[in-house]
């Protein structure tokens, strides 16, 4: 069993290309002995976004703090402290900050095998 505090994890900066002002935290990752899972949690600040991309894998949302927009399929998508999405496998997408303080939210995905 892992019992930690997400402070317990360094942030790290997101270096993808058309990422800005956006850290991540490897909650769980590939250090850990999740067989199927990891947890990462995001920060964005405000005037940041991930940038625009896919990958093969889906994966699971849950805001935590802060109001930012969800960008795909050339719609936005609102979303808030207590909002929960799926982006589907190669659904292009973009986390935005909307408000005025830091839009935190955690993000599910498979482990890769």
């Amino acid at each position: 069993m892992i019992v930690k505090t997400f402070t317990d994890v360094p942030a790290e900066k997101v270096t993808m290309a058309g990422a800005e002002n956006v850290t991540i935290r490897w909650l769980l990752g590939k250090d850990s002995p999740a067989p199927n899972f990891f947890l990462r949690l995001f920060e964005v600040m405000p005037g940041g976004h991930s940038p625009y991309h896919t990958h093969p894998a889906e994966h699971e949302i849950f805001i935590l703090e802060g109001r930012g927009r969800i960008n795909a399929k050339g719609k936005t998508f609102p979303v808030s402290a207590g909002s929960f999405a799926l982006v589907e496998p190669n659904e292009e997408h973009q986390f935005e900050n909307s408000g005025d303080t830091a839009f935190k939210f955690l993000c599910l995905v498979p482990r890769e095998k």
